[in-house]
């Protein structure tokens, strides 16, 4: 009897054991963590960003904890749902939340498999990075862009990303090769140097403020920039295009805009048309406003092409009316391109013909020896 007893006391006992495990593993087996991707490879100082799925199977709300183990120390990592860092995680029945497990890989470090475990509660996932190469001591030198265009007036300002891949602070000289005439400012966190310390595995944002010569002429220029420290380098390559501007002056050798004329005569002047700008002036064509029934031609009417800083030379004749009165009179001269102009105001002064004034003198001695041969003939009664 004692012996029955024992063995139904022992078969009750594994009983409720085994159905104990049964709850206690259904209960966790209830909970899934997934992610399609759980072997990736990467180079060193590079971010792996996982997304996880917490799916609850069960028919019971999951409030569990949330974390990384296995982790190597020097690998920074977070854990982020719906925009805030967490450390714990619930779940309804039949319901499916999403986080994030960011992993970054240090710049020194050997080259290997590192396998890690995202865990909720007792529920673990086995991650797995490769690490491709081993850790360089190099510096990256990046700017998003590279390449601008202006004018010979035109401001270019870089914004670059200097960043230490090594395991110790570097010192870094800053160098700009610019062509001759140009000026580079260099700002390191926005205050002008030569030089600047980033910290290990740091970045520091650069400016170089780039301002061409003022008579550099149209084309594309580059512009090398360096960052050296005792151990490491990099560089980069900026690019300026140069559109040109355009410029002209028109006016006479002398700089002289007046002269005097007579009435229906005509008068030859000497003009100059000067290309001030960076880039070749094209189809140059002169023309004139006047007085009525004067004229104005140019010799020549049309200039080709003028190169940057040349200077051509270009005749004007004008004639003035017939009947011009004497007084001040103006002559606006324009050189025109398609996308400059010119204009120069030419002021003449009229003068009587001599035949006009000989005839007012001959008529004025007549008048006289006429009052003197009436005073002769009368002047005795």
């Amino acid at each position: 009897m004692n012996k029955l007893l024992l063995i139904k006391s022992f078969i009750v006992t594994t009983f409720l054991v085994l159905f104990s495990f049964n709850q206690s593993k259904a209960q966790t087996d209830s909970l899934v963590l997934y992610t399609p991707y759980t072997k990736v490879s990467v180079s060193p100082g590079n971010s792996v960003s996982y997304s996880i799925d917490v799916i609850n199977k069960g028919s019971k709300i999951r409030n569990e904890d949330i974390s990384a183990s296995n982790i190597p120390r020097s690998w920074d990592h977070s854990i982020t749902a719906g925009g805030y860092n967490i450390d714990k995680l619930a779940t309804l029945p039949g319901e499916k939340k999403t986080l994030t497990l960011k992993v970054d890989v240090p710049y020194q470090i050997k080259k290997g498999n590192y396998t890690f475990y995202a865990k909720a509660g007792s529920v673990s996932l086995p991650l797995t990075i490769n690490v491709s190469s081993a850790g360089s001591s190099v510096t990256e030198f990046t700017c998003d862009q590279k390449n601008m265009e202006g004018t010979s007036s035109s401001s270019f300002t870089f914004n670059t990303t200097l960043k230490n891949k090594t395991a110790t602070n570097q010192q870094y000289a800053l160098m700009a090769d610019a062509p001759r005439g140009w000026s580079v400012v260099i700002k390191p966190n926005y205050k002008q140097a030569t030089s600047t310390e980033v910290e290990a595995n740091g970045t520091k944002s650069i400016s170089y403020e780039v301002k061409p010569s003022p008579s550099v002429k149209a084309g594309t220029y580059k512009i090398p920039v360096k960052a050296v420290s005792g151990s490491t380098s990099a560089d980069l390559e900026f690019e300026v295009v140069i559109t040109g501007t355009y410029e002209m002056s028109l006016s006479t050798p002398s700089g002289l805009l007046s002269t005097h004329i007579t009435a229906g005569s005509e008068k030859k002047i000497e003009l100059t048309v000067k290309n001030s700008g960076t880039t070749d002036l094209e189809n140059v064509e002169l023309k004139a406003s006047k007085p009525k029934d004067w004229s104005v031609t140019f010799e020549p009417a049309k200039i080709s092409k003028i190169g940057p800083g040349q200077t051509e030379t270009v005749y004007a004749t004008i004639t003035a009316a017939k009947k011009a009165i004497p007084g001040d009179y103006v002559v606006q001269m324009d050189a025109k391109t398609p996308e400059v102009n010119s204009s120069a105001s030419f002021r003449l002064s009229v003068r009587t013909p001599i035949t006009v004034g000989l005839v007012g003198i001959v008529i004025v001695v007549l008048v006289l020896l006429g009052i003197v041969f009436l005073f002769k003939k009368y002047g005795r009664r």
